[in-house]
């Protein structure tokens, strides 16, 4: 099913953008676990009072030349794509929405086409009509220029909480250590 999703996507992609692609870049991700927000609707015209607690992924970009470019995000589970500029933030998420989209071919395939400035932030946010809909995603975006995405990683908060005791060991380490100069 994600295949014959994802071939269609690609014939939409190919067929029924006005965007002449230059360049073609494209993003794989899974929302299983991530981030929840409350999701507007895909009019961006309130917040959604189903996707309240949905899953979502976000990725950063700059395109190299202003002009139309085609989003196109396949999923297997019934996905919607949000853009923003120049930030997104998950407690506001109707500040700096410009465009959504929600089942373009079906309900595992969304997106659309938008005029982009060079060297503007954006940010595409994929996500969930639902709270038990997340899983893989594949986002391919094309048009006249090159598309920067900014890849920065995301900390588990076990992480934070590994390094937190390792610079605890490190300042016992360092307090014993100055205990035992000092003695000597």
């Amino acid at each position: 099913m994600f295949l014959k999703s994802t071939l269609l996507a690609l014939a939409f992609f190919a067929f029924a953008s006005t965007a002449q692609a230059d360049s073609i870049h494209t993003i794989t991700g899974d929302t299983t676990g991530a981030a929840i927000f409350n999701r507007p609707v895909e009019d961006l015209s309130g917040l959604s009072a189903i996707g309240t607690d949905v899953s979502f992924n976000q990725f950063s970009f700059t395109v190299s030349a202003a002009g139309d470019y085609s989003f196109l995000t396949t999923a297997t589970f019934d996905s919607l794509v949000f853009l923003y500029s120049p930030r997104f933030d998950s407690h506001s998420s109707l500040t700096n929405a410009l465009i959504g989209n929600d089942d373009l071919l079906g309900t595992t395939t969304s997106g659309f086409v938008t005029h982009l400035d060079a060297n503007t932030a954006y940010v595409l946010v994929i996500t969930g009509y639902e709270g038990f809909e997340y899983g893989q995603y594949s986002t391919t975006i094309g048009g006249p220029g090159t598309v920067d995405v900014a890849v920065r990683a995301v900390p588990e908060p076990e992480t934070y909480a590994l390094m937190a005791a390792g610079l605890g060991v490190v300042g016992l380490a360092r307090r014993r250590r100055a205990q035992s100069l000092k003695m000597a």
